[in-house]
Parts: structure tokens; C-alpha cells; sequence
């Protein structure tokens, strides 16, 4: 069975996961082999298979692991008992900042996630429609009660909040003039002003 853990205690499907999403980042999911990233890990190939099946499930894993997050705090944002204003402006912010402190993460899925399984690819799409349509039920919920316009369609108003941030890894720099955060409410306030009665 291969060690689970290294010298510092980083268990390897993480020291794995970092490895990949730092090959993949820098050359490409295409032009990163196997070897590659086990050495850049310090694991042997046995141990990447024993966690992950192929490099297509690191590829799989890279996002899913943002997404599941993303989802946690979207979930806890649409069962907050406060105003729907509040709860879409959080969840439109909050899902600005993750990406943006998964830039790479996110760059590699929107940059290779054709070279998924069908399969894997499915699944993906399935994971983002679940997330998707809970960020819509928000909106949905706030033209039902009258405190957004119904001008728009639900799902119009979401595609365009998720084009600008599916758009961050092709701008967004760290040491830019913006930070995380301020990115982040510009965009959570630009999504309400489109939202007016």
C-alpha cells in the first residue's frame, strides 16, 4: 500500500493534486505526462493509480474539488435567514473570490475540460447545472417576490454573472490593481443593479 502521508504530513493525493494542477497550469494538461507528475510529486505511478485512476481523474479532481466548495457555500447563502438581496449578493461575491483563489484551478478546467472521458465530462456538466440552477433559484425567488425585475429571464441573469466569471482566469492577476475581494463586489453589484425593479 503507499505511504499516505510524506516527511511533513502533506498526504499524497494533495501533494499529487498540487503537482498536476502546477504541470498543468504551466505546460498544459496535454503536454504533462504521467512521470511528470510523479516526480514533481515524489510518489511513485503506483501511488497515483492507487488514488487516482488516470490523469483525466486529476484532471476530473482539480475541479470538482473548487466546485464541491462552491456548492457548500452556495448552499449555506440560499439557507441564510436573511433578506434574498443579501443571499444573492453573497453568493454572487463568494463565488468571484473562490475562483479567483483557484485561478489556476479554473484556467486548466475551462482550458482542458474536453479532454474528459464522455463520461467525466458528464458528470462535470451535471455538478455545475446542480450549482447553476441553485444560484438561479436565488434570482427566481427574488422576481417571485417582487424585489427583482422579471425583465430578464433567471437564466439570462445567470449566464451573464457566471460568463464574467468564467472569463477571470483570462484577465485576473494577482498583484493587479484590484484584489480578490473588490473584483468581487464590483461584479455582486453589477448582478443587482441588472436585477432593479
Amino acid at each position: 500500500m503507499p505511504r499516505t502521508t510524506d516527511g511533513d504530513g502533506t498526504p499524497v493525493p494533495q501533494r499529487l493534486l498540487a503537482a498536476a494542477t502546477r504541470l498543468f497550469a504551466e505546460q498544459g494538461y496535454d503536454r504533462t505526462s504521467v512521470q511528470e507528475i510523479v516526480e514533481a510529486a515524489g510518489v511513485t505511478k503506483g501511488a497515483l493509480y492507487h488514488y487516482f485512476g488516470s490523469k483525466d481523474d486529476l484532471l476530473h479532481e482539480v475541479y470538482a474539488r473548487v466546485l464541491r466548495v462552491q456548492q457548500e457555500r452556495l448552499d449555506a447563502f440560499a439557507n441564510a435567514d436573511e433578506p434574498i438581496e443579501k443571499r444573492l449578493r453573497g453568493a454572487a461575491a463568494d463565488v468571484v473570490v473562490t475562483t479567483i483563489e483557484n485561478l489556476d484551478d479554473a484556467m486548466i478546467f475551462f482550458r482542458s475540460m474536453h479532454h474528459l472521458s464522455p463520461e467525466k465530462n458528464k458528470q462535470v456538466r451535471a455538478e455545475r447545472r446542480r450549482y447553476h440552477e441553485r444560484f438561479r433559484a436565488l434570482v427566481e425567488e427574488g422576481q417571485a417576490s417582487g424585489v427583482f425585475s422579471t425583465a430578464t429571464p433567471a437564466d439570462l441573469v445567470v449566464d451573464y454573472h457566471f460568463g464574467s466569471v468564467h472569463h477571470l482566469s483570462t484577465w485576473y492577476r494577482p498583484d493587479g490593481p484590484m484584489g480578490a475581494q473588490e473584483v468581487a463586489d464590483h461584479l455582486a453589484d453589477l448582478l443587482l443593479r441588472a436585477l432593479r425593479p
